[in-house]
């Protein structure tokens, strides 16, 4: 935890603006003013009661949000000098509420039964603000532990798993049941828990990489990025050279997490510019400074082996103009090939379309379940958010589902 010096250090940069942009920036709407306030007048009990009002993964989301997209990037000092680092405050916060065990508030009383299905960001979220006005809460998770992604699509160097356990113990000790090893579509089924729950929610995340639809991608040594963070595929990368194709966090994670288990060369390719890559600016340093090399404006079109992978072709990419467009295409003979032993995919994500369609909910074209602003689906009794919603692909953004779903389904029980 960082010391209290720094800590008011960062806090007294803070403007106190009458519109505060960082709130607007936030996918949370976190009273980052007013909890910033607080800090400065060292009643850091009051700035967690703040921020509690919004979220429950103060502790996390302080460490791994986008925050020079969202709070940080909005901040108004941002015009003329560094942003006050409102991730670090929030950090401290929520571990100063970890490490002096200050309880999340909610009501006794226990009006109605739902269950929550996933227990990652959106889960956990939305089953704490359940539980803060009085819901019973069941969550069905598949694996033996929560966090989703916070637990093993984050690495350690990045989330350390001993503040996710008791960011989620935390949520836990409100009083929610929790049953594991229990599958959507395999153990359970939403007309089951229809019999038995006044309301559900879906927050199961969507953790199947994107194929790259090339030949040479069924060779063995080509790997999805989520499934090698998720499952923690023992493979031998010792002195070997592996490529990642991709550019948002998820190529940053699976690179820097091969390399530290002794890859000898790590390649990220990216069909463009640095400029435009989606991933965190700190995540693309941290790479860089840690022995990652850059591709940029390159296409993989082409995984050659026999039976296993031992080089990819590659092509150039530019921009064109057409009728007042730019077009991102790829530049004739400008083909060329690098030797590796693995390549990691990291374009982007599905849900599992199995799983989807067993839910006898609409989906929207690309497979997802199809909700309204409030996080309705075509079931009433039915209510989802997250990555498998559609909603945007980050921590931050999918709490923020799990929240709107929790007071959407606290409106339509009270009906």
């Amino acid at each position: 935890m960082e010391n209290v010096k720094s800590i008011m250090k960062k806090a007294n940069k803070c403007l106190d603006c009458t519109k505060p942009a960082c709130i607007v920036g936030c996918p949370l709407d976190n009273d980052i003013k007013g909890f910033i306030k607080c800090i400065k007048e060292e009643n850091y009990k009051a700035a967690y009661n703040l921020l509690s009002k919004t979220t429950v993964l103060e502790s996390i989301c302080g460490r791994i949000c986008p925050h020079e997209k969202q709070c940080q990037g909005a901040c108004r000092k941002e015009i003329k000098k560094a942003p006050v680092k409102i991730g670090r405050l929030e950090e401290f916060i929520g571990d100063l509420a970890i490490k002096d065990n200050w309880k999340i508030r909610s009501k006794a009383e226990a009006t109605h039964n739902v269950a929550v299905i996933g227990g990652g960001p959106a889960g956990l979220t939305c089953a704490a603000f359940l539980k803060k006005h009085g819901i019973n809460v069941t969550i069905y998770e598949k694996h033996n532990y929560l966090g989703g992604l916070l637990s093993h699509g984050i690495p350690e160097f990045r989330l350390p798993k001993t503040i996710t356990e008791k960011t989620v113990q935390r949520i836990i000790d409100l009083g929610i049941e929790v049953k594991y090893n229990e599958t959507l579509g395999k153990t359970i089924t939403i007309e089951q828990l229809e019999k038995k729950y006044d309301a559900i929610f879906i927050g199961i995340g969507a953790n199947i990489s994107n194929r790259m639809k090339i030949p040479g991608e069924k060779l063995k040594g080509v790997y999805g990025g989520n499934e090698i963070l998720e499952y923690k595929r023992k493979i031998d990368y010792e002195n070997k050279t592996v490529v990642v194709y991709g550019g948002g966090n998820v190529a940053m994670d699976t690179s820097r997490t091969l390399k530290k288990l002794g890859a000898k060369k790590v390649i990220v390719v990216y069909r463009k510019s640095e400029e435009e890559m989606p991933a965190d600016k700190d995540e693309i340093k941290a790479a860089k400074e840690e022995g990652i090399e850059f591709l940029f404006n390159n296409n993989i079109i082409k995984i050659i082996g026999k039976n296993k992978v031992k080089s990819i072709e590659l092509i150039k990419t530019h921009y064109k103009k057409s009728k007042d467009k730019l077009l991102l295409e790829n530049i004739r003979d400008s083909k060329h090939k690098i030797g590796c032993d693995y390549v990691i995919k990291a374009i982007g994500s599905h849900a599992n379309r199995r799983t989807m369609n067993s839910l006898n909910l609409k989906l929207t074209n690309n497979g997802r379940i199809k909700i309204d602003k409030k996080g309705n689906t075509s079931n009433k009794k039915v209510f989802a958010g997250g990555d498998a919603a559609g909603n945007i692909a980050t921590v931050a953004w999918a709490a923020r589902a799990g929240r709107n779903a929790a007071y959407t389904i606290i409106e339509y029980l009270n009906k």
